[in-house]
């Protein structure tokens, strides 16, 4: 009925028309490509059409022809015989069934989308696609067999077929692949999972058709993700000498990077002026450090281990669990397919601390490659003391740890990875004077001495449907042991910690590829054992769960991510956790995203407050129930976030901006209040309100050619209701200005970063004597950090590089309190709002082959 009113409808327009002036009209061809587009043109073509031109991304076929001549269902015939279905006809099976793979547009192998599956993380959606023409001397687009796609960094490649298609699996985000053709020039290109490429080729010329507009940043946020997600690459990390995860984010404006204390060389991040508790850390979407492990879980991470680091703030999805609440830190590791075959580093600073890395990979067959990663990093200078108060600025040790990683990759479908790692961490600090052998445990001299043995073990598998590439499941296996022994002064905390997690993820679509989802089961268990002045705290927790997610796409305008999941906590019962993300485009190079959700989590009092380990301070816990987690209730909190990116272009240069506005609201929370007292760390349950504003605006823009300007400035308002009162958070400066320049040319880089960071509220030290009083803000303050880098050779480049962090050289003076009588009851070394340590130059080399 509805094909007879249309051509009903058709028919009264025509024989209103003059009979012999062409008509022109519009309507829509299925197809993909620009093979499809040259049948599709070529098919309508009848005797009467003087024009036709078809839009591959909306579809839209745009006739001129002569109504006397040709009647519009037979165009809509003919098109249908070529293969593409229209408004009014649809091809037969067979016809449509023999058309090059690229073009297939119904259902399964659809390919048109060009867009990456939100469902990376399981690291199934992993292909590349496209066809390789050339063009004769008429014009006209013939596929080309036996062109070479090759993979860069690896011996991976393949070849087009008959038809000029090929398809190529990738192992990472961003990859580069190089297309030759005998008599052609080579072509380098960015790829992405998911893209779809029409390459075309001269026979008179260079190789053509791909126009490269830009390179990516080393830094981007996905354009198509409906989670905003920014990504750093291995060009950004490189720009500082990131010996480890910590080290990471000084070129990341979202990010702070703080020490826990003076005097364990512990740090952790800031995000939305929340602690890095509050941020899930995963690696490879699997479990990262957590729990025990939180304190020194940033150190622990090699810099030179990492491929990329995936960053979005709020809340993520309900696939990778129910933890995050001011935002999630993904890690993606190095992959034996597509890193380095060696890769050596050597790092050295003017303090003594020296790091040494060695990453080794090899491909095994077709279907095999494994990767040996090593990394040691080492101090033994103990009298590193910038503001002679007579401690360490820094422990002194030695931090060993090795990762060996096995893929395998089955052209069926089947995908998998297995691998294991060490950790072996000593730590000595305290007074410079202070010798273990002789003052372990007595009041000789203040000491620490933390031993950490870690041992972890992972898997992956996966499998594609071959007929369906976008049905696939996959299960996620983690486990780790993580042991602790240490003592600061005379106090002694042992902890040990057991996890296992698994994650099982089915995903597919409903009725075509705008409407995915994915399910799952999964289960996290904990089993801790902690030993703090002499008392235990023992616990066992395991969560099974369940959640569904379901993404709606249209094209590349508007997409939505709906997540549900329940999950039951054997110490406080079951919950629900919902989560929304919604993206919209509403002009090319605007785009607008909303998030909203729930996020829950057990906080670790003693691992997560090292400042209960570095001070005098009596510890209380108040109103403990039997049951709990130290007899606390769990945190939970609801975050909900705006951002809006722009694009630009001004002098022929482009740039962009980035607004985002973040609100997290605890229902519950453990409060860690210093401001009662003095000589007292109180925990409790929250009573009253506690929220964080976030408020951040970011410029990035292309001064001159390969001269990079990033501006930001960010904004929090963080308060608590600390005994009754609602104060801001300590320790957490309101206002925070970021600028970095990035220059290359040729084989140099330079990079240089200054951050400035606002007053911070100092907890309250009213009741010491004034001794050992502080002021209630700490003074403003501007850090400057720099780096050069130069690279020789190609095939087997060297680079090296030299650097300077903290070239302002401000450092916090009164660092520890009470430094002068550390057994005495107004020690505290937790009360840092600034650098600790003064300035530092650094220089080292990397050594590649690819």
């Amino acid at each position: 009925m509805k094909k007879i009113i249309v051509l009903l409808f058709i028919s009264f327009s025509l024989s209103a028309s003059p009979q012999n002036a062409d008509t022109t009209v519009s309507f829509k061809v299925q197809g993909n490509c620009s093979m499809c587009k040259k049948r599709i043109e070529d098919a309508a073509k009848e005797k009467g059409v003087s024009s036709a031109i078809w839009n591959a991304q909306s579809k839209m076929l745009t006739l001129q022809y002569d109504p006397a001549i040709v009647f519009i269902n037979k165009i809509h015939s003919k098109l249908a015989e070529a293969g593409h279905d229209t408004e009014l006809a649809k091809a037969d099976d067979n016809v449509y069934n023999k058309l090059p793979d690229c073009c297939l547009y119904r259902g399964k192998g659809n390919v048109s989308t060009g867009q990456a599956d939100e469902t990376a993380d399981n690291g199934l959606q992993n292909q590349v696609m496209g066809v390789i023409m050339e063009e004769d001397a008429k014009g006209n687009l013939k596929p080309l067999k036996g062109a070479s796609i090759l993979l860069q960094g690896s011996n991976k490649g393949i070849a087009t077929e008959e038809n000029g298609f090929f398809r190529l699996s990738l192992s990472k985000e961003n990859e580069v692949i190089t297309v030759s053709y005998v008599g052609f020039q080579p072509k380098d290109i960015d790829v992405r999972p998911g893209d779809h490429l029409s390459i075309v080729l001269n026979t008179a010329k260079p190789l053509e058709g791909i126009k490269v507009v830009s390179t990516r940043k080393p830094a981007y946020i996905s354009p198509l993700s409906t989670i905003r997600t920014q990504v750093m690459t291995e060009r950004e990390l490189v720009k500082a000498a990131c010996c480890n995860l910590s080290e990471s984010f000084e070129t990341n404006p979202s990010v702070d990077v703080s020490y826990n204390d003076a005097v364990t060389g512990s740090k952790q991040i800031q995000l939305l002026g929340l602690s890095g508790n509050y941020t899930q850390l995963t690696m490879e979407a699997l479990p990262g450090p957590r729990g025990i492990a939180t304190p020194w879980g940033l150190n622990s991470i090699p810099g030179t281990w990492i491929e990329s680091i995936q960053l979005s703030k709020g809340v993520g999805s309900v696939a990778n669990g129910f933890e995050s609440i001011a935002g999630q830190i993904n890690i993606e590791l190095k992959k034996p397919v597509s890193s380095e075959q060696l890769y050596a580093n050597a790092y050295v600073n003017n303090m003594g601390k020296t790091d040494l890395n060695l990453n080794l990979s090899r491909q095994l067959g077709k279907k095999w490659a494994t990767a040996l990663l090593l990394h040691d990093a080492f101090l033994n200078n103990s009298d590193v003391d910038f503001n002679k108060d007579g401690f360490r600025d820094l422990p002194t040790g030695n931090l060993f740890t090795a990762l060996n990683r096995w893929m395998y990759n089955d052209p069926n479908g089947i995908e998998g990875q297995a691998g294991f790692r060490i950790l072996l961490d000593t730590k000595t600090g305290g007074h410079t004077m202070f010798d273990p052998e002789k003052d372990k445990l007595t009041t000789n001299h203040y000491g620490l001495g933390i031993e950490t043995k870690r041992y972890e073990a992972f898997g992956k598998i996966g499998y594609v449907f071959p007929e369906k590439k976008y049905k696939s499941i996959g299960l996620q296996l983690s486990t780790f042991r993580h042991e602790q022994d240490s003592y600061f002064g005379t106090t002694v905390y042992n902890a040990t910690q057991n996890n296992f997690y698994a994650n099982l993820i089915y995903q597919s679509i409903i009725s075509n590829t705008n409407h995915k989802f994915r399910t799952g089961v999964g289960i996290l268990a904990d089993k801790y054992d902690e030993l703090f002045r002499n008392t235990l705290y023992k616990r066992t927790e395991t969560t099974p769960g369940a959640f569904i997610e379901y993404t709606y796409s249209k094209g590349e305008k508007y997409s939505l991510i709906l997540g549900m999941r329940g999950d039951h906590n054997s110490l406080f019962g079951f919950f629900f956790t919902p989560r929304l993300h919604m993206r919209y485009e509403p002009v090319k190079g605007t785009v607008i995203r909303l998030a909203a959700g729930r996020g829950q989590r057990t906080a670790n009092i003693f691992a997560e407050n090292t400042g209960v380990l570095v001070s005098a301070r009596e510890v209380n816990i108040f109103n403990a129930a039997a049951g709990k987690a130290y007899g606390l209730d769990p945190e939970i909190a609801w975050n909900e976030g705006i951002s809006l990116d722009q694009k630009f272009r001004l002098f022929n240069r482009n740039g962009s901006l980035g607004f985002d506005f973040f609100r997290t609201d605890f229902q519950d929370q453990v409060v860690v209040d210093l401001d009662q007292s003095a000589r007292q760390l109180n925990f409790y349950n929250l009573k009253g309100r506690s929220y964080s504003n976030s408020l951040q605006a970011e410029m990035n823009y292309e001064l001159v050619k390969k001269l990079d300007l990033r501006l930001a400035y960010r904004f929090f308002d963080v308060k608590t209701n600390y005994h009754g009162e609602l104060l801001q958070r300590p320790l957490v400066s309101k206002h925070r200005g970021f600028a970095n320049l990035a220059y290359e040319t040729g084989s140099w880089k330079f990079d240089y970063t200054v951050t400035y960071n606002g007053v911070k509220r100092i907890p309250f030290t009213g009741d010491n004597p004034d001794t050992y009083k502080l002021n209630t803000t700490s003074p403003s303050y501007v850090i400057m950090n720099a780096q050069v880098s130069k690279t020789f050779g190609k095939k087997s480049p060297v680079d090296v590089y030299i650097g300077g962090e903290n070239l302002t050289n401000y450092f916090q003076d009164r660092v520890i309190l009470g430094a002068d009588q550390p057994f005495g009851s107004y020690f505290d070394a937790s009360l840092v709002w600034g650098p600790v340590s003064g300035r530092m130059f650094y220089a080292g080399a990397r050594f590649k082959i690819k």
